[in-house]
C-alpha cells in the first residue's frame, strides 16, 4: 500500500508522488520565539514528526526542515518590555522550544534554519521579485514610507488558489493594514525599514528587516530547492502566510510550483472552547509537562486525526495516561524478553499511518498488538513484542523503559522516587529482622501515598497507582 496524503491545494486525498524518490524535501513552519509555546504549537510538531518517521520507512533520504523565526515585531516588543537583548531573548526561547518538543518525543529535524542567518538570501529574492515586476519599492520621499518593499498580489493571476478565495473575499475577511503607499490594499510587505533602535540590515532599499512571509520562502529555496514535496503547518497559516509564501516563491521562480503537497493540521480547543488570548485559556507545553509526561501529551495529540479540530482537557489527558499505563503494563510483564526485529509493512497500524496519517486507527491497533503480545508464548513472544514496539515507534510512543514509566511522578504532591526507595529499603530491613508488622506498615504507608509494591523472586518493584 502506498502513502496517501490530503492536499489542501487540491482539496483531496491523493497518492504521494515524490519529485525524487531518492530525496524527499519537507518543510514545516516553526515558532516565532518570543515566549514559551502552547499546546497548539506542539500539534504540528508532533504531526509532522510522525509523518517524518513514516517517510523514513519508505525513502532512503528525507530532508525535514522546521524553521525558527528569530526576528519579528513580537520579539522586539517582548525584548523591550523585559529590557533584554533581542538575540538573547530569541536564543532562550528557541532552546525552550527544543526542550519542550524533545519532551514530546519529537525527533530533531534534519535542518533547523534561523531567519536571521538568511538575510542575504531574502534580499536576493526581493531583488528578483522587483526585477520581474512582482514587487515594488516605496521611494517617494515621504518620511515613514520610504524603504518599504511590497509584493504586488495583482501581478499573480492565481493568487488565492490555496485558500480558495478571491482577492476581494480575502480582503473582506482579513484585517489588512491599508497603508497609503500600497498600490493595492492586499499587497503585503517583503521588506520594511528599521529605526535606529531596531534590529536591521543594510539593503538596496535602506536599512531594514524582512517581512514574516519572506523568511520561509528564502530558507526553503536555500536548503530544499525551488519546488519541495511537502509543506506543512497549522490551519491558521493557510492565509495569509502560506498563500503569500506561494506568491513569493512561484513568482521568483517564473511560475514553478512551490510545494506539491500542502498539509495543515486543525485547531486545538480547550475544554470545548477555542484556545485564544481573549479567553485566557492557553495551555503552555511546559506547564502541562509539570503535570503529565510528554508522552501523554503526544498520545492525546495523536488520538485525533490531524486534520480535525481537537479538544484538549484534563479528562482526555488522564484517560491517555491510563491508556499508556495499560500498554506499558503489558510491556512490563515481558520486560525480560528481547524484542525481535520484524517487518511491519503489512501491519494494520502501519497501513493506517499510510492512509493520510490515520493515527487514531493506528493507536487502536497498538492496543490490539499489546493484547496479542500478552497472550503470546514461546518464539511468538519476541515477535509480538517486536511488532508492538516497531509500530509504536512510528508514532513516537512507548519510548521509555516500562519500569521507569511507572515511577514517573503523577502530581506535585507525589512522594519522590528517592523517598520511595528509602522506604522500600526500610521494609526490606524489617523483613530481614523478622519485623513483619513493621514491613506491612511500610507497605500500607506507601499505598496511602499512591505507591503499589510488587514482590517477586527478582526483588521488589514499585509503581505509582
Amino acid at each position: 500500500m502506498s502513502l496517501t496524503l490530503y492536499n489542501t491545494l487540491t482539496r483531496s486525498k491523493q497518492p504521494f508522488e515524490p519529485i525524487d524518490p531518492e530525496r524527499i524535501a519537507m518543510y514545516v513552519c516553526g515558532p516565532t520565539v518570543y515566549n514559551r509555546v502552547h499546546i497548539g504549537n506542539a500539534r504540528p510538531a508532533v504531526v509532522f514528526d510522525t509523518l517524518y518517521r513514516v517517510l523514513n520507512t519508505l525513502y532512503p533520504k528525507v530532508e525535514y526542515a522546521r524553521n525558527i523565526t528569530d526576528i519579528d515585531d513580537k520579539i522586539m516588543k517582548t525584548a523591550a518590555e523585559l529590557g533584554e537583548d533581542i538575540s538573547a531573548l530569541s536564543t532562550r526561547y528557541a532552546q525552550a522550544y527544543f526542550d519542550d518538543m524533545a519532551a514530546l518525543n519529537n525527533l530533531s529535524p534534519t535542518i533547523v534554519p534561523y531567519a536571521t542567518q538568511h538575510i542575504p538570501e531574502m534580499i536576493d529574492m526581493v531583488t528578483r521579485l522587483i526585477e520581474k515586476g512582482h514587487a515594488y519599492n516605496i521611494d517617494n520621499g515621504v518620511e515613514g514610507e520610504q524603504g518599504h518593499v511590497l509584493f504586488a498580489v495583482q501581478s499573480m493571476s492565481d493568487y488565492g488558489a490555496l485558500s480558495g478565495r478571491s482577492l476581494d473575499d480575502m480582503l473582506a475577511g482579513a484585517r489588512v493594514e491599508v497603508a497609503s503607499y500600497k498600490k493595492y490594499a492586499g499587497d503585503f510587505v517583503l521588506w520594511k525599514p528599521s529605526a535606529d533602535n531596531e534590529p536591521g540590515w543594510d539593503s538596496p532599499w535602506g536599512r531594514g528587516r524582512p517581512g514574516w512571509h519572506l523568511e520561509c520562502s528564502a530558507m526553503i529555496e536555500k536548503h530544499l530547492g525551488d519546488t519541495i514535496d511537502i509543506h506543512g503547518g497549522g490551519q491558521d497559516l493557510i492565509f495569509p502566510h502560506h498563500e503569500n509564501e506561494i506568491a513569493q516563491s512561484c513568482c521568483a521562480h517564473d511560475g514553478k510550483p512551490f510545494a506539491n503537497v500542502w498539509m495543515h493540521n486543525g485547531f486545538i480547543n480547550i475544554e470545548g472552547e477555542k484556545m485564544s488570548k481573549s479567553l485566557g485559556n492557553f495551555r503552555m507545553v511546559n506547564d502541562l509537562l509539570e503535570q503529565y509526561p510528554g508522552e501523554v501529551l503526544r498520545y492525546v495529540i495523536l488520538s485525533a486525526h490531524y486534520r480535525s479540530e481537537q479538544n484538549f482537557g484534563k479528562d482526555l489527558l488522564d484517560s491517555a495516561w491510563r491508556s499508556l499505563d495499560t500498554l506499558y503494563g503489558f510491556l512490563r510483564t515481558h520486560n525480560d524478553i528481547e524484542a525481535a526485529s520484524v517487518d511491519i509493512s503489512d501491519s494494520d497500524a502501519y497501513i493506517a499511518l499510510l492512509d493520510d496519517l490515520n493515527t487514531p486507527m493506528a493507536i487502536s491497533e497498538l492496543h490490539k498488538l499489546a493484547r496479542e503480545m500478552h497472550s503470546a508464548e514461546g518464539d511468538n513472544l519476541p515477535l509480538a513484542k517486536g511488532r508492538l514496539l516497531a509500530n509504536a515507534g512510528l508514532m513516537g510512543l512507548l519510548q521509555q523503559d516500562p519500569e521507569q514509566w511507572f515511577t514517573l511522578s503523577r502530581g506535585s504532591d507525589d512522594i519522590s522516587a528517592e523517598d520511595v526507595e528509602a522506604l522500600i529499603a526500610k521494609r526490606n530491613q524489617a523483613k530481614t529482622d523478622k519485623d513483619y508488622a513493621g514491613a506491612d506498615a511500610v507497605r500500607e504507608e506507601l499505598k496511602s501515598l499512591g505507591v503499589v509494591l510488587e514482590d517477586s523472586r527478582e526483588g521488589t518493584k514499585w509503581r505509582r497507582g
